[in-house]
């Protein structure tokens, strides 16, 4: 089998993966993003024991145990971009022999739990409430370049979603949730579609100085979108992404988002951290 180049898979002087500075014993198959580095501690304090830490950039990463079980929590920053970046350099560490530079004959599957914050398109899913995401609709252009097959159902909501956003000039993809993950995570909270797009103010329709030409529109038509009997019920930057490279890659995702904001009503959580605290103790019970 051919080596990977030094140019397309690049490792630091000491071997570690080049932006996220690890090396392979330094991940767990449970792999819990977050994107705020401050969130990292917020998880790990919650380990009975810290095994590695490791900072690089806004990639921090604490690997310990929870009740003898390994797991991994990692802050990605912001934006689909970064989740490209972790995910496959994720992916690498366990599915890539970076001596020898060529991928393993048996890959792992990785388990992906994100643990978000984002908005609320829906005056009743109100701030510091709790979303899992059953499917994403993504409006960045990261899957363009790779060999993404919807499935039939992601495909029919990807039709809806492309006729929904037809005045963005942007080419929407559907991806879903891991069903395994959804059954044996979701409990009692709103699980709808996320709405992951590559900014912040005009790709999320708010103004400053500068406006998105059709965001009035946009936010008018998107709390009313139903697929399935499932609505579209947030918008945030990580998800979509998150699922697909997962999927491509043969591992599990799944995507909790703490309601920071509510688009609707205008309003902002009193006290977002207390919201992050309850949505990791939440999520975490679940796990262990």
């Amino acid at each position: 089998m051919t080596p990977i180049p030094e140019s397309e898979l690049i490792l630091n002087q000491d071997g570690s993966i080049y932006h996220l500075s690890l090396h392979p014993e330094q991940v767990a198959d449970t792999i819990i993003t977050v994107g705020d580095p401050k969130r990292v501690s917020m998880v790990s304090n919650y380990f009975d024991r810290i095994d590695a830490s490791v900072r690089k950039r806004e990639f921090i990463t604490h690997t310990g145990e929870i009740r003898g079980k390994r797991i991994t929590v990692i802050s990605t920053g912001i934006g689909p971009d970064n989740i490209d970046i972790a995910l496959n350099e994720l992916d690498a560490l366990v599915n890539i022999d970076l001596k020898e530079r060529t991928p393993k004959p048996n890959p792992v599957s990785l388990t992906f739990i994100r643990m978000g914050t984002s908005g609320s398109l829906h005056p009743d899913i109100p701030v510091d409430s709790l979303v899992v995401s059953a499917f994403g609709i993504g409006l960045d252009n990261v899957m363009e370049f790779y060999p993404w097959e919807p499935n039939p159902l992601e495909k029919q909501l990807e039709i809806q979603a492309q006729s929904l956003l037809e005045t963005t000039h942007v080419r929407p993809y559907a991806v879903q949730a891991s069903p395994m993950l959804l059954a044996s995570l979701k409990r009692d909270e709103t699980a709808g579609i996320t709405l992951t797009c590559p900014g912040f103010y005009g790709p999320q329709g708010r103004t400053l100085r500068l406006q998105n030409p059709n965001a009035d529109k946009m936010m008018r038509l998107l709390p009313s979108f139903r697929f399935e009997g499932i609505p579209l019920t947030n918008i945030e930057m990580e998800t979509s992404a998150i699922y697909g490279l997962s999927r491509l890659l043969g591992h599990h995702a799944i995507s909790f988002n703490a309601i920071l904001a509510n688009r609707v009503h205008r309003n902002f959580s009193p006290n977002p951290k207390r919201a992050v605290s309850k949505m990791i103790e939440t999520v975490l019970e679940r796990l262990f």
